[in-house]
């Protein structure tokens, strides 16, 4: 059998467009099997190390091209429970950075990847993919047109519900939550600067994130089947919910995009890497979006999958096996250290419990009197290795 390329990248998300071209300009022959999909409206807060990841790997030059920096973070207990936290503000100057890092448009960062593409090395390919196995040395993907493309090594980085990892055999487990992600963008009357506020309510936090000038990117955690209603009832009874939500510290506020609801779930897997199999993104787990882990995370997978794949003797004809393997053990530690921590945070947002209400009220009084605990946190937060 004939390999077609030295690697396939499957999934056209931002993590998966970063593996394929990050690959492809380091001199690998890559195949990206990338379904063409709506537009994504999101944004990712992305902290310093990726940034400094991007700007290394040559994806980003300058990020205040492309995004808006995060100069503060201001947290704002907004619940009625007995014992609150105080309101904590943490800002990148004490840590001695100009920004914890900086905000994109998803759309934005995926034109910008497409645009460094390599023309020689990167094939990308439009077409669902149906099936996956391994044919001795060789991992077989089978497109929805009946043609398959092979590699020694093949990139998983479909989703949540990933063929990749299924056909693999790799074990995930999801756990689905009540509460949803309403997202949007919004015009305010006083702008915000750099700094990110959460306001915390008892269903999760209500997040404003800079997004340039007057505008804000929106991330309200709440009930799905709250906020289902009220984007179904309406642009006023919406803003009305923004209004009250923001305590109308920002003066009026205007819609400046359609809202979307995404439910939330956390995913885990054994291993990110086995049989010439590499999981990257949400292939590999899925949070909340509660202290911007996400896409971090999953550029932190593409770096370790780059360093690992140029560690690997690629003459050796079981290169592929070799490198998944050595990529696995690379992230095993990340991924563990991170979902725990993200999903402890997003529990502790949702305590209703006395117990719990008092660990987190008095973790943030820690982190507000203790510079050495909160530089910590910076540290943890920004994911530092």
């Amino acid at each position: 059998m004939k390999a077609d390329a030295d690697i396939v990248v499957v999934g056209a998300g931002l993590a998966g467009l970063a593996a394929a071209v990050s690959l492809a300009r380091a001199g690998l022959s890559v195949v990206h099997v990338a379904p063409a999909a709506p537009p994504d409206r999101r944004t990712s807060a992305l902290m310093m190390p990726s940034v400094d990841f991007l700007r290394r790997s040559g994806l980003v030059d300058d990020p205040a091209e492309i995004g808006h920096a995060l100069t503060a973070i201001r947290i704002i207990d907004a619940t009625p429970r007995l014992i609150r936290a105080p309101e904590t503000l943490f800002e990148a100057a004490e840590a001695g950075l100009p920004a914890f890092g900086w905000n994109f448009g998803n759309a934005r960062l995926l034109a910008r990847f497409q645009s460094l593409a390599p023309s020689t090395s990167l094939q990308t390919r439009d077409a669902a993919v149906v099936s996956y196995e391994r044919r001795g040395r060789l991992g077989a993907v089978t497109l929805a047109d009946g043609t398959s493309v092979q590699a020694p090594l093949v990139v998983g980085a479909d989703g949540k519900k990933s063929v990749i990892r299924t056909a693999a055999g790799i074990a995930a487990r999801e756990h689905r939550f009540a509460e949803a992600a309403l997202v949007c963008d919004l015009e305010l009357a006083r702008p915000i600067g750099g700094t990110s506020i959460e306001f915390h309510y008892p269903r999760g936090p209500f997040t404003l994130v800079p997004a340039g000038g007057n505008r804000a990117n929106l991330v309200w955690i709440d009930e799905e089947s709250l906020l289902r209603e009220t984007l179904a009832a309406g642009p006023d009874a919406l803003l009305r919910a923004l209004h009250e939500r923001s305590q109308r510290l920002f003066g009026a506020i205007a819609l400046a995009s359609p809202g979307f609801v995404f439910p939330l779930s956390t995913l885990t897997v054994d291993t990110a890497g086995a049989d010439g199999v590499a999981l990257v993104g949400e292939a590999a787990h899925a949070f909340p979006p509660i202290g911007a882990q996400g896409l971090n995370l999953g550029l932190r997978d593409v770096a370790d999958l780059v360093d690992a794949v140029a560690a690997a003797d690629r003459t050796d004809p079981d290169w592929g096996r070799l490198a998944a393997a050595d990529y696995a053990a690379r992230r095993a530690g990340d991924l563990a250290r991170t979902g725990g921590v993200v999903d402890a945070l997003f529990r502790s947002l949702l305590a209703d419990m006395l117990p719990g209400q008092m660990l987190r009220a008095g973790g943030l009084w820690a982190l507000k009197l203790l510079p050495p605990l909160r530089r910590r946190a910076f540290a943890l937060g920004m994911g530092e290795r």
